[in-house]
């Protein structure tokens, strides 16, 4: 599903290029800057400690815990110079909350049991009790970066411009055309695959959207790859809970693994990540929304991408990778985002500064901050057609940035 969802470990030493410079016949000492690796928890420290005004995110934190943004927060934190300064959480009875739909067969609970019934408090929004929240579609731009991981490794060879029916039957694939057969993975990862689809013309509870009606189906893969062309691959952004899930057999049929098993060798247990992935109910891993993180294993995706691809001297994926994953290609529905490779880019007002966001629906959210080394994120589990709730945007923390980069000192 599609947006609208939220110890110390200190490693490698980085030693920053200087040019020598000499005063009085002597030699300046180099500058070192340990950066931290939060492999197995993040650093702590105050906000002002890493250059932020505690009293914005005081007042945040009253506003989401007050439900000026949503009754149904869940979870707010942020970090910045490779550290959390800030953290809250806010509990809820979703038992209770969710309880009458639960139990009411619709669009977000088409089997009255178990993982895709939305208001099952065993699945949604924490998996079986624990910290880990459900993550939606914030599992799209995961998926992509796992994608990434493997090219990086070599083991994903297909180039972005292979057609996406290379990796099917065209003989066992309905409404086949010439532009179905132009389709490539660069369409599928920009949401420019230019099937029939509807997503975010209609709500999820809406019997007409292709989202719900895919994950009421056993064959989620058949079912997306069946819809007939609507326009010419490569031209217009369509949001697509499905096209994302065309990646969970594409990966398996390129590499010969499951991405969920990949994920965890090479990005989750490399970035000391806890991770749930639900599956589909033929056992294909749910790219388009089944993951679950928390918040804290959550900005690590960030950290990820603020150090280019590097994690504690490994590269996790390519620098280009990262470069072209965040690079604007297209236009969303909502004038204020663009799209790159699964992940969502705010501009900001008046600047030429963009975030990098990762999306879930319910409330779900990674935002990045390149030019401040900041990261937040937040959770959320507000998911009837008739809330009043809005989400927090990157113009809402910016203010309690006080200095433009990392203090002097702050990594250490």
């Amino acid at each position: 599903m599609k947006k609208r969802d939220m110890l110390v470990a200190l490693a490698g030493t980085i030693v920053l290029p200087f040019t020598a410079l000499l005063f009085g016949g002597k030699t300046t000492t180099p500058t070192r800057v340990e950066t931290l690796w939060p492999t197995k928890g993040w650093a702590t420290a105050s906000p002002g400690g890493v250059g932020l005004d505690e009293q914005v995110l005081l007042r945040l934190d009253k506003d989401m815990a007050s439900g000026k943004y949503s009754q149904m927060m869940d979870s707010f934190a942020v970090f910045r110079c490779g550290k959390k300064v800030f953290e809250r959480t806010y509990p809820h009875d979703y038992a209770k909350i969710y309880g009458k739909e639960a139990a009411e067969r619709g669009p977000l609970n088409a089997r009255l049991t178990g993982r895709y019934n939305y208001f099952d408090p065993e699945w949604h929004p924490y998996y079986h009790g624990t910290d880990l929240h459900t993550m939606q579609s914030v599992s799209k731009t995961v998926t992509s970066i796992i994608i990434g991981a493997a090219m990086q490794r070599g083991d994903f060879k297909a180039s972005l411009d292979t057609p996406v029916l290379k990796y099917f039957d065209p003989s066992k694939v309905k409404n086949v055309d010439d532009r179905k057969r132009r389709m490539t993975l660069r369409d599928v990862l920009t949401m420019t695959a230019g099937l029939d689809w509807h997503e975010e013309d209609v709500p999820y509870d809406d019997p007409r959207s292709d989202s719900s009606l895919m994950e009421a189906t056993d064959d989620w893969v058949q079912y997306v790859i069946d819809k007939p062309m609507a326009a010419e691959p490569g031209k217009i952004w369509n949001y697509s809970s499905g096209v994302t899930e065309l990646l969970a057999h594409i990966f398996q049929k390129e590499t010969g693994q499951d991405i969920d098993d990949y994920g965890q060798k090479y990005l989750f247990a490399p970035l000391g990540i806890r991770h749930e992935w639900k599956r589909t109910y033929l056992g294909v891993v749910d790219t388009e929304g089944g993951l679950y993180l928390n918040g804290s294993d959550l900005a690590k995706i960030g950290y990820l991408y603020l150090h280019d691809g590097m994690w504690d001297g490994q590269r996790i994926v390519s620098s280009e990778w990262v470069k072209e994953s965040v690079t604007p290609y297209f236009q969303t529905n909502e004038q204020r985002f663009k799209y790159g490779f699964k992940w969502w880019l705010f501009k900001l007002p008046d600047s030429t500064e963009y975030i990098w966001m990762a999306e879930g629906f319910g409330g779900q959210n990674l935002q990045v901050f390149p030019k401040e080394d900041l990261i937040v994120t937040f959770t959320a589990w507000d998911i009837l057609p008739n809330s009043t709730g809005k989400e927090p945007v990157p113009s809402d923390f910016l203010p309690a940035v006080k200095t433009k980069t990392c203090t002097s000192g702050a990594h250490r």
